[in-house]
């Protein structure tokens, strides 16, 4: 599998697990505006969703390849 789809498959799956509609700074709220600086993403504490392809280490990378072989 290449890398950029591993590490879109990382992204999606961050977000997946992210209960609200606020995860990433490009992610819309419910009513249609641009999460921006409210996101999960740029506030301390609590959740940290990877939203971008930088946010995702090579251990992240080597993590999901080792795990997707297992199954």
């Amino acid at each position: 599998m290449p890398e950029t789809t591993v590490i879109q498959r990382i992204i999606a799956e961050s977000l997946s697990m992210y209960p609200g509609s606020c995860a990433c700074p490009y992610n819309t709220d419910r009513g249609g505006r641009r999460c921006g600086k409210r996101s999960a993403y740029n506030r301390g504490g609590g959740y940290a969703p990877i939203c971008f392809p930088g946010d995702v280490s090579k251990e992240m990378i080597q993590s999901f390849r080792e795990q997707a072989s297992r199954e």
